[in-house]
């Protein structure tokens, strides 16, 4: 899997707070269940959208 470019790192944060202020604080969890489906649908590979995980909860404690 390749690394996005920091350019649209930074383009997607922006794209990503948008929309979740846009679904609101009662669907925000609903929306980001949702967004993590579809990009693993797209993702197309169960290892890699695990791996993601993984590393999204990582320091959330």
């Amino acid at each position: 899997m390749s690394a996005m470019p920091f350019e649209d790192f930074e383009t997607a944060y922006e794209t990503l707070a948008t929309a979740i202020d846009q679904a609101g604080t009662a669907r925000e969890a609903l929306f980001l269940t949702r967004l993590a489906l579809v990009l693993g649908h797209e993702l197309g590979d169960i290892v890699a959208f695990r791996k993601a995980i993984e590393t999204a909860l990582d320091g959330l404690e």
